[in-house]
């Protein structure tokens, strides 16, 4: 599923225009990665919880020619499920 086909979804079931629904849809996106962002935790009840984990460095391989590679530490959105999803998706 795509963003279109939740704004097309969402537009089909609320009879509000794809134009509006698209800019809550785009702001409701750019809200939880600005979040992201200053490192603070969205937690969306019975959906889940998004968060940005440190990830350390560590020494990789070059697939290709099997050298070793220095891998620097990275920041990484992580998504928990919430327990209404978990359960659905049994």
């Amino acid at each position: 599923m795509t963003k279109k086909d939740i704004i097309l979804k969402v537009s089909d079931e609320t009879n509000l225009k794809q134009i509006d629904v698209k800019k809550v849809v785009q702001k409701t996106f750019d809200c939880i990665t600005e979040a992201l962002v200053r490192g603070e935790k969205i937690e969306l009840r019975n959906f889940g919880i998004f968060k940005v984990k440190q990830r350390k460095s560590r020494t990789g391989r070059n697939p290709r020619t099997g050298q070793v590679v220095p891998v620097p530490p990275r920041k990484v959105a992580v998504f928990k499920p919430g327990l209404e999803m978990k359960s659905r998706l049994k």
